[in-house]
């Protein structure tokens, strides 16, 4: 493999690290906005809406955040 198809993938794996957590944050809003009416029959409603795969789609927005500090950081 040459040097500069190294350089390319790494570039590329960078953008995709970048890519996880406004997925996931955005997994989670859709989640928390319009999950409970698909799950209507699973709890008693009202509540936090951040309960069960909302909830983990905010953590792992959370813990996929350390690229973009990184970056910040760098700035």
């Amino acid at each position: 493999m040459s040097g500069g198809a190294v350089t390319t993938s790494t570039a590329m794996a960078d953008r995709l690290c970048l890519a996880a957590t406004p997925t996931f944050a955005a997994m989670a809003l859709v989640e928390a906005l319009f999950g409970g009416q698909a799950n209507i029959l699973c709890g008693a409603g009202g509540g936090l809406p951040l309960n069960g795969m909302a909830l983990m789609y905010a953590l792992m927005s959370i813990f996929h955040a350390a690229p973009w500090l990184r970056r910040f950081r760098r700035a």
